[in-house]
């Protein structure tokens, strides 16, 4: 395509913000885009119509009028659900699971893996690939980028896995490029036609909150903290200005090593009491005195325990207490130093909310600088499968920026 400049309306500029604008939901009509982007009418007519052509939204071709809505009725906009997808993965120390993902942050398909993880990286990501190759083949739709989550922090810019404690992997593991090679061997595509595509990868409580504060319960708030249970382990992300924080190397925000009971447990990463032990899955199922079993994840095991036995078992009511307490006295710490907007909480820790969520207001006013007059929202994350959501996101954003790389040779 031969790109002409000098139509405004049809600029590369105009094109990502118009996208992102409709991918997150902040701009249902063309009315609202308008406004949002500070153009014309026309402009904006035209950028959306671009959009349509690319495949990527839908426009209203009969707009309707609002019930006691004055003036010209404006089109609908929307993500297109016969549009483009991008493969995301997950691997957690259960196993993984693959996902086409659509704009909008929309499940188009899943499917689950193995239920253990192999200590070769290369394994589990050739594994992984296979399995969306398969998704892809059954729904017949358009790859344009792969996003993998793990649980590990990811060393920029490198791509390697610092810290998988709680999978086999070696410190250490460079599981972005194996990811690329992997979708390059399975032929998976790129955003630009006859493109391989490029292997993005990230920690899974990062992507959590990059997902959930861009279709979730972090929508319109400039400054998240989002702290979260996988299936071990405790993380924590940090979103600013719509954007996440992950410090010079991509290394911030390992909540899970802040100490809430120096004669607590010893953790994996040489101290003892760290969140990270203190408020998993593992740490309620042990206090509660249960013997965790193999068949179930132990995070679905510790949710069945909260979900079923909490209202009447006094020993999970108190091990449920303790759990509380250790988490609200971490959040009171993030607090003091971040003074965040919100915070989300996701995994087993939302499950924690919604047992007692008064309490943990409590202990997290009282042991915050800023007390009850300075009380920040706690809410629980909303998305299923945000890990999964958050992959697809980081390969979404190159077409986020430049919508035109999708016809580009």
């Amino acid at each position: 395509m031969t790109h002409n400049p000098s139509r405004p309306d049809r600029g590369r500029s105009a094109l990502g913000p118009a996208l992102q604008l409709v991918h997150t939901g902040r701009a249902p009509t063309r009315a609202v885009l308008t406004a949002e982007l500070g153009v014309t009418r026309a402009t904006a007519g035209a950028v959306a119509a671009e959009l349509q052509e690319l495949g990527l939204i839908t426009v209203d071709s009969r707009p309707a009028v609002a019930a006691g809505a004055q003036g010209r009725p404006s089109h609908r906009l929307g993500v297109d659900p016969g549009g483009p997808v991008v493969l995301a993965a997950q691997v957690h120390t259960d196993g993984f699971r693959a996902a086409l993902v659509g704009l909008g942050g929309v499940v188009v398909a899943t499917a689950p893996g193995c239920g253990t993880v192999d200590a070769d990286p290369g394994q589990v990501l050739r594994e992984v690939v296979e399995a969306g190759a398969g998704l892809l083949r059954d729904t017949g739709r358009r790859c344009v980028g792969a996003g993998l989550a793990v649980p590990s922090a990811v060393a920029e810019p490198e791509g390697t896995a610092l810290n998988p404690l709680h999978v086999a992997w070696p410190a250490g593991a460079p599981v972005r490029a194996v990811f690329s090679q992997c979708l390059a061997d399975a032929g998976i595509s790129g955003p630009a036609p006859g493109s391989v595509a490029t292997g993005y990868a990230a920690n899974d409580v990062n992507l959590q909150a990059l997902a959930e504060h861009r279709h979730g319960a972090g929508r319109g708030v400039r400054q998240l903290l989002c702290v979260a249970t996988g299936h071990r382990g405790v993380g924590g992300a940090l979103v600013l200005d719509g954007r996440l924080h992950t410090g010079s190397a991509g290394l911030a925000l390992e909540v899970g090593h802040l100490t809430v009971d120096p004669q607590g447990r010893p953790c994996h990463c040489g101290s003892r009491g760290c969140l990270d032990v203190e408020t998993d899955p593992l740490a309620l199922l042990e206090a509660a005195g249960r013997e965790p079993g193999p068949e179930v994840s132990l995070l679905d095991q510790a949710r069945d325990l909260l979900r079923t036995a909490h209202p009447q078992d006094a020993g999970v009511r108190q091990a449920t207490r303790r759990l509380i307490d250790r988490l609200g006295l971490g959040l009171a710490g993030l607090v003091n130093i971040l003074n965040p907007d919100r915070i989300i909480l996701g995994g087993l820790h939302r499950e924690l909310l919604h047992a007692d969520e008064g309490r943990l207001r409590a202990v997290i006013a009282d042991r915050s600088l800023w007390g009850r007059s300075g009380e920040v929202p706690v809410l629980a994350c909303t998305l299923d499968h945000n890990s999964l959501v958050g992959a697809a996101e980081l390969a979404w954003q190159p077409v986020l920026d430049d919508p035109l790389l999708l016809q580009e040779g």
